[in-house]
């Protein structure tokens, strides 16, 4: 009988619970994010230059939202087409991070043109007098027609 009694007992190991397993997959993902993300960033610098081309969607020539599109596309990433479609999806928020999609008013009330951040305040668009280039929140351009942030 003791030694049945001794079988049926379980070592004192600690078994994964449910709440460490999701703090695993959790510290993961941040990881993984955080990669994305900088890969998402280094394909969209690396497009620099390309002109700006209404209605473009490749390396020949983007518009801001084909960009964008054409950018996240190479990560896996399906995503709207307009910049107004963009806008409507997506997670909103307010501490930006390299990766989210940046927007503004432009000629009109809306959401009418977007870039993609890099960090330090900075982001990259396809601008229709500039193509391809990086521009930085903190210009009065920017500054005074952003409209917020979402993430994918």
């Amino acid at each position: 009988m003791l030694a049945t009694t001794a079988e049926v007992q379980t070592p004192n190991i600690q078994q994964p619970t449910k709440a460490n397993e999701v703090k695993v997959e959790t510290t993961q993902t941040v990881h993984e994010t955080k990669s994305n993300h900088s890969n998402l960033t280094k394909t969209a610098s690396s497009l620099k230059g390309t002109p700006y081309v209404l209605g473009g969607t490749s390396p020949v020539g983007f518009d801001c939202s084909g960009f964008i599109q054409y950018v996240f596309n190479k990560h896996g990433k399906n995503l709207p087409r307009t910049t107004t479609d963009l806008y409507q999806e997506g997670q909103p928020v307010s501490n930006l991070q390299p990766g989210d999609i940046v927007f503004f008013t432009t000629y009109k009330n809306g959401s009418f043109h977007a870039g993609i951040y890099l960090g330090d305040r900075s982001f990259i668009h396809a601008g229709s007098s500039t193509g391809v280039t990086t521009a930085s929140l903190e210009q009065p351009y920017w500054s005074q027609r952003y409209l917020g942030a979402k993430r994918f």
